[in-house]
């Protein structure tokens, strides 16, 4: 596979796993992300949204290049990394793309005041971890090896690395 390959093929994934989770999911959830009143109706949970939504969709985009320029593939299993995606995000937490992705419906939750949404995105979370346990690790130990239980064994999976790992350290 070549990066031009993987960038359209990145595209394409983009549209069905992102775009798709914090867009189009939670927008049928909240039947149309009209905002909500309650608890959660105030400015300070308004800012923090707007911080999530932002910041996930940021680790979202690093990610995604960093399968390209690294990997040299995608993110979907259809035309999977050809080398071990270990920099960018990567560093902090084996699985940024999945907690940048809740960290965008907890962040669309917050800023339109729909409670259900916080759910959702720890139901999202909960339904990955069993995903990521049962299929993808296994899956990427037998593609990588050695350097993926090394990565392993240093990079949390949930919740991120206060300080980059380094391969080389």
């Amino acid at each position: 596979m070549t990066r031009r390959r993987a960038l359209a093929g990145s595209i394409g994934f983009l549209f069905v796993g992102p775009l798709l989770e914090a867009g189009i999911g939670p927008y049928v959830v909240t039947g149309g992300f009209e905002r909500g009143d309650g608890a959660l109706d105030h400015v300070v949970f308004t800012v923090v949204g707007l911080v999530l939504v932002v910041l996930g969709a940021l680790v979202v985009a690093a990610c995604i290049a960093r399968f390209i320029a690294d990997g040299i593939g995608t993110p979907s299993p259809l035309a999977p990394p050809q080398r071990l995606v270990a920099r960018g995000p990567y560093r902090f937490v084996r699985n940024p793309m999945y907690v940048a992705t809740a960290a965008l419906i907890t962040g669309e939750g917050l800023l339109i005041a729909r409670p259900i949404l916080l759910i959702a995105a720890a139901l999202y979370v909960v339904a990955l971890a069993i995903v990521v346990r049962r299929s993808e690790e296994p899956l990427l130990a037998r593609r990588f090896g050695a350097s993926w239980e090394d990565y392993r064994r240093n990079v949390p999976g949930w919740i991120p690395r206060l300080t980059p790992w380094r391969a080389d350290a």
